[in-house]
């Protein structure tokens, strides 16, 4: 398998945060209509249908407010994006809470469908022969299917020297996974949570923690230090062999740390598992017991192999036949596997899969 992987570059996003957002409309390919129809086309439904409620729009107020003084560079990508695809701000602003939304609605639909469906599984080696690794399928809207990007962000406020990043054009950093110059990775998992407060948005969180820290015991310092929106996970891992899945609740941070740490779409920890909201028609929300069970059989198999990982991330059935969904499939706008991510501290560099990874055909991204 790794014989036949394509060498490419990354999009190259250089500058301060508000330019490497207005960047992302000048990459080659960028298709406005088709950012604008995964990001702010959803907001402008779900207001039409009456989904943004006072609660939720004072949510959002308080969210920018909390924004603008605590993570002003956030603010100022989303901006620059907003100005390059001629998309309004508040609209683009809102579709980063769109979960949380629909969270503050038990469950609320759009057009009789979940808003959004985000599942996705993720886990981190913290040894092994070609460790540390970290590695995630993104489970996500169809919506992002061609506009899923890898990009390699440079600027003064990125203290770690830069980072390389999977997410889509349209929404800001590290969207869904990234690593840094120093040897911090990430990813993220969705999480239907009962609880959200006003604090750190999951996906602004990535970002700043990737442009400001060096190894997982900073990410977490950090992280423990600071309130949260709610909802979700972060897996980490470094280029020293530590790693730890962060459970990230409004009310409490729950972190375990080991070697080999996965996390689906349910919080597990004790102080958080009875906030999990039930997955109700989420398809892939419900099956997120299915596939941490699968993956938890088999972590502890991997010798820590890319080509190894990469064939677990693609598997359908497991050994006896049963079903084992941690590459999914959907037909248009559904959630879907749209793609699967393999990074290594020690090259370092990402393995990129755009959709479904059992076609087997993965890049290689160098940082």
């Amino acid at each position: 398998m790794m014989e036949h992987i394509e060498e490419l570059q990354p999009l190259e996003l250089r500058g301060d945060a508000f330019q490497r957002g207005l960047a992302q409309a000048s990459a080659s390919g960028s298709d406005a209509a088709r950012v604008a129809a995964a990001t702010v086309a959803r907001v402008q439904e779900a207001r039409r249908a009456g989904v943004f409620d006072d609660r939720a729009l004072a949510y959002l107020a308080a969210q920018r407010r909390f924004a603008e003084q605590h993570d002003p560079g956030s603010l100022a990508e989303v901006c620059g994006i907003a100005e390059g695809f001629a998309l309004e701000v508040d609209d683009l602003f809102a579709h980063l809470h769109m979960r949380i939304i629909g969270d503050l609605g038990e469950g609320a639909t759009l057009d009789g469908a979940p808003l959004d469906g985000d599942g996705c599984s993720a886990f981190a080696l913290a040894a092994g022969r070609d460790g540390p690794l970290v590695a995630k399928n993104r489970d996500f809207s169809g919506t992002h299917l061609g506009i899923q990007t890898v990009a390699r962000h440079s600027g003064p406020d990125i203290a770690t020297g830069s980072m390389l990043c999977v997410g889509s054009l349209g929404s800001p950093g590290a969207y869904s996974s990234g690593m840094n110059a120093r040897g911090l990775m990430l990813a993220d998992t969705q999480i239907g949570a009962r609880t959200h407060r006003v604090g750190w948005l999951r996906y602004f969180l990535m970002t700043r923690v990737l442009a400001r820290c060096a190894d997982v015991a900073e990410a977490l310092a950090f992280i423990r230090s600071v309130p949260h929106a709610g909802g979700g996970t972060l897996i980490l891992a470094d280029e020293a062999g530590a790693a730890a899945a962060v459970e990230l609740g409004a009310d409490a941070v729950a972190v375990e740390e080991g070697e080999r740490v996965l996390r689906t779409n349910h919080f597990l920890s004790a102080e958080l598992r009875d906030d999990t909201l039930p997955p109700d028609d989420d398809r892939i929300a419900a099956n997120s017991e299915q596939r941490r069970a699968f993956l938890s059989q088999h972590l502890p198999e991997l010798t820590g192999e890319v080509a190894e990982v990469m064939a677990l991330m693609a598997r359908h059935t497991d050994d006896a036949g049963a079903p084992a969904p941690v590459c999914q499939h959907a037909e248009g706008t559904e959630a879907q596997t749209l793609s699967s991510v393999v990074y290594s501290a020690h090259d370092p560099c990402l393995y990129f899969h755009e959709g479904t990874p059992c076609l087997g055909t993965w890049k290689r991204f160098a940082l």
